[in-house]
This record gives C-alpha cells, sequence and structure tokens, in this order.
C-alpha cells in the first residue's frame, strides 16, 4: 500500500499525549515509523517493541517518530506496557480498526481467536511526513506470526525513502 497515511486517534499509554493522533507524531518529525502489532498475547511482539525502544535513538536520528498499536482494549495494553516500558507511544485500538485502514493482513480471522498462528500478521509502516500530506512510503507485512523485519532493515528503509545513502 501506497499514497496517503490514514489518519487515526488511538489511545496512548505510553510516552507522550494521550489520546494521540498521526499528526502528533509527525508534527515536528518527518517520518513516523508504526508497528502494528498481532496481540496481547504475543511475545514476539512485546520482543519487538522491547527491541525498537532499545534502539530508539536511530530513529530519532533519522528523524522518525515511533509508535506501536496493538489491537487491544486500553486495559490489556496498559499491561502489556508495565511489562517492556516502551520509550514511545504504546497505543490501543480496541476495535481493531486501525490496522486494516493500513493493510494489515489477517490470515483466517476467525480461527485466530483460537490459534496463535493466524489473526493479525504483524506489519510496520513508514509514513513520510516532508509533504503537505503524510504518504506511506514502505510497508512490510508479515506472512506468519514470526516473520518482523530487522530493525536494521526499517532504518535502511527510512534511509531510503529520505533518499539518504
Amino acid at each position: 500500500m501506497s499514497g496517503a497515511a490514514p489518519e487515526f486517534e488511538l489511545e496512548n499509554v505510553g510516552p507522550g499525549p494521550d489520546p494521540i493522533t498521526l499528526a502528533d507524531l509527525t508534527a515536528d518529525r518527518d517520518f513516523a515509523v508504526i508497528f502494528f502489532q498481532r496481540n496481547y498475547d504475543s511475545t514476539r511482539c512485546r520482543e519487538q517493541v522491547t527491541r525498537v525502544s532499545k534502539l530508539l535513538e536511530g530513529f530519532l536520528g533519522r528523524n522518525a517518530a515511533v509508535a506501536a498499536v496493538v489491537p487491544e482494549p486500553r486495559d490489556r495494553v496498559e499491561r502489556w506496557g508495565e511489562r517492556i516500558d516502551p520509550a514511545f507511544p504504546l497505543l490501543a485500538d480496541p476495535e481493531g480498526t486501525v490496522g486494516p485502514e493500513y493493510d494489515q493482513p489477517i490470515r483466517l480471522e476467525t480461527i485466530g481467536d483460537w490459534s496463535q498462528f493466524f489473526g493479525r500478521m504483524p506489519t510496520v509502516v513508514v509514513v513520510d511526513a516532508r509533504g503537505p500530506d503524510p504518504e506511506i512510503a514502505w510497508t512490510y507485512r508479515s506472512k506468519w506470526t514470526a516473520d518482523r523485519p530487522k530493525t536494521a532493515a526499517v532504518l535502511d528503509a527510512i534511509d531510503e525513502v529520505a533518499g539518504r545513502e
């Protein structure tokens, strides 16, 4: 997916304003990197957010804001946040509406309630906010639950979008 980045407003249980919008994320940044997670129970999602949190300076050095979206109610996302203490916004999407707006893949959604091998697949989106309207510039859509880009690959994607070598 490329084109206009859909605006959203979600509850934030991490650092930053609550609620938070895409406009808030990009207000003083050239880019926003949004990590769409699977669900509350995903260990790999928590590991990814923890890893990105530790490497946040790499994103900030590229003038990129970072946020993670968890398709769960606020109370569950708060418990998630207490376990990993992210250094960036951790957003609760209780209705699970923002992921589909960004084309987050869902494999056999109804079975996803019973099996961690199905349901929402992790997705990473780089939004370019340098123009008048934020645009989706790069997307990584996982094909299975363990499929996630390395943090270095996401940083490289920002560099590519920015036109840096």
